[in-house]
This record gives C-alpha cells, structure tokens and sequence, in this order.
C-alpha cells in the first residue's frame, strides 16, 4: 500500500485542520472501509428486516450464514493472497504487465476450485438437511466471497484505493436493498440479496482488472511455477486467517455456543462483544496506514536509495535513524490512540449497549475485546514493517506463534469459565506483539549489516 503515502503527504501539505482531518478520514476508509461496509452492511440487513420476517431467527441464520462465509473465504483464499500480492508486484517491477490478467485469471480459477471443493462437500454432507436454494446460494457465495478478496487484495497493491471503497459501498448497497426486497423468502431471500451484490461487487472489480491490464492471453499458470511461488507467503495467509478466526470457531463449537441453522453455530456472549469491538479499529487503523505508509515508507526508500548511491556512512546512518524513529512513533501512536478508544469504550461502554439493546453483562467481555483488536492494529503494524524489510520468516514464525497462542489460550479460558472470556485472544496478541517487537528492534539494529550481506552473495 506504499502508494497511498504520496496520496496522504499530498493532502497534509496543505497544513490546515480540515487538511488533516480529510487525511484521517481517507486513511481510515481505505484501511478499514471494505471491512466496515461488509459488516455494517450485513448489520444494516438485519435491522430492516428482524420486524418483517417471520419468525425473526431466521435473520440470525441469515448473518450467521454470511459470517461463516466471511470467514471460511478469508481462511481458504488466505493462501493465496499474500503469494499472489508479491508475485504481481515483482511482474509490475519489471514491467510484464501483459502477464498481470492471465495470471490473475489463474489464480481466480484455483481459488474458485478450492472454494467451490469445499463447498461441494459440504454441501451434501454437514448441509444435507437444508433446503437446495440455501445450498446452492452457500456454495456460491463462498466461491464469490473467495475470488472478491483475491480481487482486492490485487487492486490495493495496484493502488486503486477509491475504486474499491466505491466498489464495495455500490455492491452491498445493491445486497441490502436485494435482501430487503425478497425478505418475504426468509433465510434464502435474505441470503439471495447478498449473494446478488458480491456477485455485482465482484464484476465491478473484475471489470476494472480487465480494463486495466488488457492482455492477448486470458489465462496462466504463471503464479503457481516453482520459482516463482513464495512458499512462506502462502503459510503466512494461512496462520494469520485461521489465528484471527480460531478463537470464534472455538467459542461456536463449545458449551457456549448455540446451534443455529443446519451445523452453523454461534455464541451470543461472545459473538456480539467481538463484533462491536472491531468497530472500534478504524482509528488505529487510520492512524496506522497514515504513519507507517507515509512517513516509514518516504525513510526506507531514502535509506536504500543512500546505499544504492554510495552515499556515506553518516548519511546512511541518518537515514537509518529517521525510518527507525518513523516506525517507532507509528507504532507509538498507534498504541495511544487505541488506548483512547479503550477509555471510552469504559466510560460509555455501558451506555452504548443500553442503546443497543444489550445487557450489561456483556460489559467485561467488551472492554477486554476492545483491548485486543486494537493490540491486533498494533501486531498488523509490525508486520507490515517486516514486510517492507523482507524478512518473511519472522513474520512467517510471528503468524504461527499467534495461531497457537490463540487456539491454546482459549482453550484455557474455556476451561477456566465465563470470567475468564476474551482473555485469550487478548493474551495471545499481547504475546505475539511484544516478540514482534523485540525482534523489530533486533532486526532494525542488523539491518545495515544484513543488507549489505545481502548485497555481497545476492
């Protein structure tokens, strides 16, 4: 996402409140947008529709369906998505752009197998007692929710930032309105309207791909050649997706959980504390692309454009120290504007889910899942900062550390009891950061020595 740091350095050189403000706003749509309008759209679905359709569980067999498909997608194309981001980026570099629509072609059609697969088989095996339009509408679902994220993930490293917010805010507009309007059908109408937007979301981003990258050939098995796959990016997508959602599926499958259409299960208690405290990232997360991709990133490029123009070493040892202090203070402001969302979420907290119509017995839950989506911010952090240095084993062992902390943590909690919840996916982020930390500021201090190394036998 380096690219959107000209974008933002732009609009602060005009040095003005509303300058500023503008910034924050464009950094946190960009980050946070495509995922906020995902679940506020969905949420958005179900309060028109909770006073209409009968009886009301079936909206929530509705966005348990939708969350499942979420996360199942975000898991199975997990693979796929970092691999496939650093194999185009290196295709643009050396600028074989005519390979750019092939190979995302091909990617496409190993993401729709994997999905459509698994799909398959769940289809007539754990859903084989639900209705055929629920199936079907499953299944393709899950295959468009699959290819949308490797169509995003391809458009941001293009940089084509505003195209995808405008994509996403016109595909789930269509899938409320949709939903709203064939809600008479229950669980598949529903469902159906969702379908029919990322089935339009995901034209719209195709069409700007196709528009874009014009090719003479239409497909290729480019991305998957021996050489050209990174083997470690692809466990990387996998460990993070499945660390994220590890603890969920956990909660949804203990005594905790709660059947609630076909094998789908969720956990109230756990669920809706979670959800709401993921809306509470968009500062972090605006604060995070606006100070590592603005400022890190002008010092890295000047640190490695002083030793590729044999610049001295004090020079080099300057530009060493800003991208250092660069990242330190992203990081810094990271942590403290998430530390301001978590103290208000203490003091109107409770207020907050009066409002919303929930007991303040979710209260405790709430706080600690506060506390550990913005550690998740601050974990995104660093590894993005790894990922500009190129050190992909450590975020690759940094991704497996989190997965494992977080599945045996939980387990821990859900031992200890319903006090004890949300503690795990907070502990493990709080793990996981601190080493990630540790080993920045370790890498940060070899990274002269490593890069010329690097230089010798390259």
């Amino acid at each position: 996402m380096a690219g959107i740091g000209f974008e933002l350095r732009r609009i602060l050189a005009r040095d003005t409140l509303g300058s500023t403000i503008k910034a924050y706003f464009y950094a946190g749509m960009i980050s946070s947008g495509p995922f906020i309008l995902s679940i506020l759209g969905t949420l958005l679905i179900g309060l028109l529709t909770t006073s209409v359709v009968d009886p009301p569980a079936k909206v929530a067999q509705f966005q348990v369906s939708v969350t499942y498909l979420i996360a199942v997608s975000l898991i199975l194309s997990g693979c796929f998505q970092l691999a496939f981001t650093r194999f185009m980026s290196d295709r643009l570099f050396a600028r074989q752009d005519n390979l750019v629509l092939p190979c995302y072609n091909g990617v496409c059609l190993a993401v729709t197998l994997l999905c459509g697969g698994v799909g398959l088989v769940l289809t007539f095996t754990a859903f084989s007692g639900q209705s055929w339009a629920y199936r079907i509408l499953m299944l393709m679902g899950l295959v468009t929710l699959g290819n949308i994220w490797m169509a995003v993930i391809f458009l941001v490293s293009v940089k084509q930032y505003r195209s995808i917010l405008l994509i996403f805010a016109i595909g789930y507009g269509l899938a409320v309105l949709c939903s709203v309007g064939l809600h008479r059908y229950g669980t598949e109408g529903l469902l159906g309207g969702v379908v029919i937007g990322h089935l339009a979301l995901l034209l719209g981003a195709n069409g700007l791909i196709w528009y874009n990258y014009p090719s003479d050939h239409y497909l290729s098995s480019g991305f998957f050649r021996r050489d050209a796959l990174y083997y470690s990016l692809v466990f990387v997508g996998l460990f993070f997706n499945l660390g994220v959602w590890v603890d969920k599926f956990m909660f949804w499958y203990s005594s905790a959980g709660q059947d609630v259409i076909g094998p789908l299960r969720a956990s109230l208690i756990y669920d809706i504390p979670i959800f709401l405290a993921y809306l509470s990232v968009i500062p972090g997360m605006a604060m995070f692309l606006l100070r590592i991709e603005a400022d890190f990133v002008e010092y890295y490029h000047a640190f490695y454009q002083a030793i590729l123009d044999g610049g001295t070493l004090a020079e080099i040892d300057l530009m060493h120290g800003n991208m250092v202090r660069s990242a330190r203070e992203g990081l810094y402001e990271i942590l403290k504007i998430q530390a301001l969302v978590c103290l208000l979420i203490v003091a109107f907290g409770r207020p907050l889910l009066q409002v919303l119509g929930i007991s303040d017995l979710y209260m405790p839950l709430l706080q600690i899942d506060v506390v550990a989506a913005g550690l998740q911010v601050l974990f995104l952090g660093v590894m993005n900062i790894f990922f500009y240095l190129d050190r992909r084993d450590i975020v690759l062992w940094l991704s497996a550390l989190f997965l494992v902390l977080n599945a045996g943590l939980t387990g821990l909690t859900l031992w200890l009891g319903p006090a004890y919840f949300g503690f795990g996916f907070a502990g493990a982020l709080l793990i996981v950061s601190v080493v990630a930390v540790y080993c920045l500021d370790r890498c940060f201090g070899r990274l002269q020595f490593r890069t010329y190394m690097m230089q010798q036998y390259g």
